[in-house]
């Protein structure tokens, strides 16, 4: 086993036992799919860093609430220099890295999301965050200064309410007043935010739209189904982590099926596996890529 599947595992297991349910040690071996004894070694090993992991008649938890060792809360929360030593060990990690992107998760489902941005995003991207979030928290309406937009390559500032990030800060929902809709921005494409004096004045039109497993956005619904291998079914969860709750394995291989909003993000994994994904729905789709195969064709 590799050292970052190693501490996957880890954190899985530290997870199921600080949930707050009580679990035996054969009921962690079937939710962890880990070997009893691999348990059992785990368990010893969160007691030796200092977790109290007490036994309650063959029930094993993470005690929050004890005075002895430490809990929980104070095991994950970080000094200054804590966070910085793991902020440069995070950012030592190529930009693409999926081993980062699941790090940067975990971190953010299980600390205060204000403090782990500085460490997860991008180092050039951690203010424009920073003051999103006082945008947000203070209801202020704020202008991304020379934001690059994917349609057309423009350029330009856009005056926004900014009201919710996607997860790892990627994306921001925000009010687009002169527009009168909510549309989703990518942080790495605003130059600078600059918060103004002026509140929130459409917060009640403030909704999250529908982002599919690819990450992409729009008002369109568009049905896809794919019978993967067993490699593809890897790199899609591996690469798309939410597209796990989509899959339903079959004695045929495993189905990929969900709704998108664009055939681009869908579109680029299967020509990505030649031989390795079938699409079984639907017509539409088959046909769009033959014509991304006919344009990418060298003439």
């Amino acid at each position: 086993m590799s050292a970052h599947e190693k501490m996957r595992r880890l954190l899985e297991m530290l997870i199921l036992l600080s949930t707050g349910v009580r679990r035996t040690k054969q009921e962690l071996r079937e939710l962890s799919g880990l070997s009893l004894r691999t348990v059992e070694r785990y368990i010893s090993t969160f007691r030796e860093a200092g977790f109290v992991i007490e036994n309650y008649g063959g029930r094993y938890g993470i005690d929050k609430n004890t005075g002895n060792g430490c809990s929980l809360a104070d095991l994950l929360l970080f000094s200054d220099e804590e966070a910085m030593i793991l902020s440069r060990a995070i950012h030592a990690l190529d930009e693409n890295n999926i081993i980062k992107n699941n790090l940067a998760g975990k971190l953010y489902a299980l600390y205060d999301a204000k403090r782990v941005s500085k460490v997860i995003i991008h180092r050039r991207d951690s203010e424009n965050v920073h003051n999103l979030f006082r945008a947000i928290e203070e209801k202020r309406q704020a202008v991304l200064r020379d934001y690059h937009s994917a349609h057309g390559g423009k350029v330009k500032d856009r005056t926004v309410e900014p009201f919710s990030f996607t997860t790892n800060f990627m994306n921001i929902w925000c009010y687009e007043p002169c527009i009168h809709q909510n549309r989703l921005f990518k942080t790495a494409r605003i130059g600078r935010v600059e918060l103004k004096a002026t509140p929130w004045q459409h917060e009640e039109n403030h909704q999250e739209g529908f982002l599919d497993v690819f990450r992409m956005n729009s008002n369109e619904r568009l049905n896809v189904k794919l019978r993967l291998s067993m490699r593809a079914a890897h790199l899609l969860t591996e690469e798309y982590p939410l597209a796990e709750a989509h899959i339903t394995n079959t004695e045929n291989g495993s189905v990929f099926e969900t709704e998108v909003c664009s055939y681009d993000g869908v579109g680029r994994f299967v020509l990505g596996l030649p031989g390795e994904v079938e699409v079984m729905e639907t017509e539409q789709f088959k046909t769009y890529l033959k014509q991304r195969k006919k344009k990418n064709q060298p003439t």
